[in-house]
């Protein structure tokens, strides 16, 4: 019997150096950032500034960065935590896959880098914003999530800010349709993440986040909020109309996207605590649709009309 092995038998291993980076990468939330940095690029796309890709790319190198950092500190400083959840004791720090003093020393580069190159590459109120997100998500949502179910009001906050980092990379300062959009992006993430902590509550029972699928575990209180925060959103995305800032059909699109967003929030807050878990997957699922397409139909009317 031939029992040798031949590298035409197996798989080809992965590289350990490839690996560790791998490991670097899951460190840094990717998907979490890049939305930052596309809400940002939309703000700054909108505001229709004469072209200058130096601004643009400094705009992206510098929210990524910044990004970047936020989620690599976030985990670094959660990392205890993530160990009690079985959807987060995988992740890098937990596993042991990358050491702690590596992950801050990783964190603290790219949270410096990014407002650096912000300041430089872009102006001063861009990388400011930069640093207020990085401020109020590390130093105050991130300790908030251990103590209070607001946690996720306040830190929809620091998720808002990229679209004013971006109206101020175009402007130097902050125009209206820059505040829509922080509107637009803080109401969305309510019924987004509350119908997440109700498909995980169990883990963030375990994890000890008092999150309001925690503390109500009926599920009423998440789900009348993203009712509410859902019709908030649809408002709110229709100002740009009201105040002449975008046409019709924008509005009309928005409109029709919304109202099936807040169909999915109605069903959702209707449901009880035994047949909720279906409505909130759908409208987690919503929501993952229904901010690329209002903000795509957005950036396509202002730089078409």
């Amino acid at each position: 019997m031939n029992s040798k092995v031949t590298a035409a038998t197996l798989p080809a291993a992965q590289s350990p150096a490839r690996a560790q980076l791998g490991e670097y990468w899951e460190l840094t939330k990717p998907r979490l950032s890049f939305l930052s940095v596309i809400t940002a690029i939309v703000g700054y796309l909108v505001a229709r500034p004469e072209p200058h890709f130096v601004v643009l790319a400094c705009l992206i190198v510098g929210t990524t960065c910044s990004a970047f950092g936020a989620g690599v500190l976030n985990q670094w400083i959660e990392r205890e935590i993530d160990t009690r959840m079985a959807r987060t004791r995988g992740r890098p720090l937990p596993s042991g896959a990358i050491s702690p003093g590596a992950a801050m020393t990783f964190g603290m580069a790219l949270a410096t880098v990014g407002p650096m190159v912000l300041w430089f590459g872009v102006n001063h109120l861009s990388s400011l914003l930069a640093l207020a997100t990085l401020a109020s998500y590390l130093f105050v949502y991130t300790p908030l999530k251990r103590h209070t179910p607001w946690c996720t009001i306040v830190g929809s906050i620091p998720g808002a800010l990229p679209p004013l980092i971006g109206s101020a990379a175009a402007n130097g300062e902050i125009k209206p349709l820059g505040w829509i959009l922080f509107g637009v992006l803080f109401a969305w993430q309510i019924p987004h993440f509350f119908a997440l902590a109700w498909t995980y509550r169990r883990d963030y029972a375990q994890g000890g986040f008092p999150m309001s699928t925690v503390v109500d575990p009926t599920g009423r209180r998440a789900a009348r909020d993203s009712l509410i925060f859902t019709a908030a959103l649809v408002i709110c995305s229709l100002l740009p109309v009201a105040l002449g800032l975008a046409s019709i059909v924008y509005g009309l699109v928005a409109l029709a996207i919304g109202a099936w967003f807040l169909q999915r929030a109605w069903k959702f807050a209707r449901a009880d605590a035994t047949t909720r878990d279906i409505p909130a997957r759908r409208l987690f699922l919503a929501s993952l649709a229904y901010l690329p397409l209002t903000l795509a139909a957005l950036v396509l009317d202002r730089l078409l009309g």
